[in-house]
């Protein structure tokens, strides 16, 4: 039985068990006509997404050649930082989903794709399509919700430690893909005991990061400027500003989509005896959209759609502005929030969060309901109500 985090006001104590597997039933429905509509315009669209990607790239890095002269520097890296974003948000992110297989194309394929990042794709689906996409938002088993080092709820108990989250989420941003990298090793957790970093299957996993982190910085800040010549120092500025351009948006998209005003977080006990409608409304519950132009969207890789891809993680991303305005009547169909709004709102929101969840709670958040032993003779607690903390020592 899902149950959110404490709430004054419960946003689905209206909804009946017969309400959540209805809209398991209306969203299948959505999901089986968009699978049977993939076709050749789809293929079309992501084999045009990469072509343009890699021009663009191919481009830029040609211009960086003479990035001695400011303009071609502020040219270059423009056109790389783009690159870079479509390459690991539009492209590689969806591809590893699995989201283009159904082409059947050995290239554009999540068992074949390798991405312009520092943590090795297999690394990457297995933490983020296994673990993040079965748990999200569940406190303590969704990393992506806070990547383990931040306090996401009002119901975590507070400690000091939680005053510098602001600093470093900030420092995060900015070194993302490690941070992912590191996130994908569970690298806090393996580093804890010295059997779990003597494990075979850690070391093995780590020597993969080292060699793929050992790639990246061989093609970025050493192959690449070493054909610059006497703009060596300008490219290795350029790819680092390009790289640093590319964790900043990709880290602002993500937090948008799990972490602004109106997203719901859920106990970690949240998928005990979860049904297939109540794993679909935590989806829509606990993700958060951004609004925006076609190419907002594409640059966030249709993560501004974040609300569908959770419930679809596998369909086509150029699709989810199709589906956007069925998903969004299903909502008020049900009276639910449809939680969205401009980048510049969202990102705000989020970062409100991590400063306003650094300090201790205030007002009726800091005062923890008293606990209350449960008579086995009563009427069990509604579907989808917080059940009552157990009783001391139990």
């Amino acid at each position: 039985m899902t149950t959110l985090q404490r709430k004054n006001v419960n946003p689905i104590a209206h909804l009946t068990p017969e309400d959540i597997e209805q809209i398991g039933i209306e969203l299948d429905a959505i999901r089986d006509e968009i699978v049977e509509s993939r076709g050749e315009r789809d293929a079309k669209y992501i084999r045009r997404v990469i072509a343009v990607q890699r021009r663009l790239e191919l481009s830029s890095r040609a211009v960086l050649l003479f990035s001695l002269f400011p303009p071609a520097w502020l040219v270059g890296t423009a056109g790389l930082s783009v690159a870079k974003i479509l390459e690991n948000m539009e492209i590689g992110h969806n591809i590893m989903h699995g989201q283009w297989d159904w082409m059947r194309d050995p290239k554009i394929h999540s068992t074949a794709w390798e991405w312009d990042n520092a943590s090795p794709s297999e690394q990457w689906k297995h933490s983020h399509n296994e673990l993040h996409h079965t748990y999200t938002n569940v406190v303590g088993r969704d990393n992506d919700l806070g990547y383990g080092i931040m306090r996401v709820d009002e119901d975590q108990p507070w400690h000091p430690v939680y005053l510098g989250q602001p600093l470093w989420n900030f420092v995060n941003a900015c070194f993302f893909e490690y941070g992912i990298a590191a996130y994908d090793l569970e690298l806090g957790r393996n580093l804890k005991t010295k059997k779990r970093r003597r494990s075979p299957e850690f070391r093995a996993r780590l020597k993969e990061v080292r060699k793929k982190i050992g790639k990246q910085v061989l093609k970025d800040y050493i192959l690449h400027p070493a054909l610059s010549g006497p703009s060596f120092l300008h490219t290795i500025a350029a790819n680092a500003t390009a790289n640093l351009v590319r964790n900043l948006w990709t880290h602002s998209v993500i937090m948008c989509g799990h972490f602004p005003n109106g997203v719901e977080t859920f106990e970690r006990t949240s998928i005990e005896g979860e049904t297939r409608g109540e794993w679909y409304l935590r989806q829509m519950l606990g993700s958060a959209n951004i609004s925006g132009s076609k190419l907002m969207h594409i640059m966030t890789g249709n993560l501004s759609h974040q609300i569908e891809h959770h419930l679809f993680p596998d369909l086509p991303s150029n699709r989810y502005a199709e589906i956007a305005p069925r998903v969004r009547a299903l909502f008020d169909k049900y009276d639910l929030r449809y939680t969205t709004g401009p980048l510049p709102k969202q990102v705000a929101s989020a970062w409100a969060k991590v400063f306003r969840l650094s300090l201790p709670n205030r007002g009726p958040a800091s005062v923890r309901p008293p606990r209350k032993v449960i008579d086995p003779a009563a009427e069990p607690v509604a579907r989808w109500q917080r059940a009552q903390p157990k009783p001391a020592g139990s």
